[in-house]
């Protein structure tokens, strides 16, 4: 087998080894890796920026799909032959979040997907929709959890509310898509007026070119009547939380989920003075995935995939992801 391995910090670190082949023990499954999904995440653990202190090598890389090829004793949950996700948190089966259920993650405190092969646990696995190809179950992991996690479970969306989402990445994306499912009306916000003729193509009511309109939240406010939004989708941190808690209705939800825009302070009295829920929104349990995927297979939501690199090209896929000209996830195709 071959795997990706962060040597050092750094994306010319990237080094392709061949490994033995693994095989697997007590409750566990040994996966052949179809494709591949990057996430923001990813980048930064590549780069040193998520965790400094990460053991080296590791095999970056959270969200993959393939077949299971082999199984280890005691495992009945899946069989030779599935066609199967990982999961971002192999820990974190159901209920509420803990920090002993999210010890344990793929890509970063573990080993990834990034390789042609891998052991998983039986407990960190799930069956994807049949309809998606693998490049498209593969965004499921991450990105479409953590969006479910926000609006759904989380969240509590229904239908007629309003939700703002901020870019085009790929929780943005799936943030539309199942807002629009829902049945709730979408503001989005990019810097491309291309990938806001996109993103309305996909449902979205409205667009923002927050360069064009600096002042988007009070945009967001025009359109809505002057109330602001029920949900606000925020992946930008600290450099766009201010706009957001000016842009999210009295009583509205804001779901903290990245910091793309920085790490700088932000004022908090917002948060108090119009009785805003700030929840940050850390992915989700295996029992959530599982809810997800029956929802994408009843609806046959079709995840936005933006390009597909091979597996040989695996650093200049993080490039492209670095380059900020994606629109929805960029993929890997890992050879059989």
């Amino acid at each position: 087998m071959h795997a990706w391995h962060i040597t050092e910090f750094g994306l010319n670190h990237l080094a392709l080894r061949e490994c033995d082949e693994p095989e697997p023990g007590p409750g566990q499954v040994r996966v052949s890796v179809a494709a591949v999904s990057l996430n923001y995440r990813d980048l930064l653990v590549v780069k040193g920026q998520y965790n400094p202190r990460l053991r080296l090598p590791l095999i970056p890389g959270s969200d993959g799909v393939g077949e299971v090829t082999a199984v280890g004793c005691g495992v009945s949950a899946v069989r030779v032959g599935d066609r199967v996700a990982g999961c971002f948190f192999p820990d974190w089966v159901d209920g509420p979040i803990s920090e002993q259920k999210t010890r344990a993650a793929l890509g970063g405190s573990r080993d990834g997907v990034l390789a042609t092969s891998v052991i998983l646990q039986e407990t960190g696995v799930l069956p994807v929709p049949a309809h998606l190809t693998d490049e498209e179950a593969a965004t499921l992991p991450c990105a479409a959890l953590t969006a479910w996690n926000a609006l759904v479970t989380q969240g509590g969306l229904t239908p007629g509310q309003t939700v703002l989402t901020l870019g085009t990445g790929g929780v943005s994306l799936f943030a539309l898509q199942f807002a629009r499912m829902c049945g709730a009306e979408v503001i989005a916000t990019s810097s491309s007026d291309a990938k806001l003729t996109r993103a309305r193509e996909l449902g979205a009511s409205a667009g923002i070119n927050y360069q064009e309109t600096p002042d988007w939240d009070d945009r967001v406010r025009r359109l809505t009547g002057g109330i602001g939004v029920d949900h606000v989708v925020e992946v930008g941190g600290a450099g766009t939380l201010e706009r957001s808690l000016r842009a999210v209705r009295m009583g509205g939800a804001v779901s903290l989920i990245g910091v793309l825009a920085g790490y700088r302070q932000a004022n908090p009295v917002p948060i108090l003075m119009k009785n805003i829920r700030l929840q940050g929104v850390y992915v989700g349990s295996r029992d959530t995935f599982a809810a997800m995927n029956r929802a994408i297979a009843l609806h046959q939501l079709r995840p936005v995939v933006d390009r597909v690199f091979p597996f040989a090209d695996t650093p200049a896929a993080f490039h492209h992801l670095e380059s900020a000209a994606h629109f929805g996830k960029v993929c890997i195709r890992v050879p059989s």
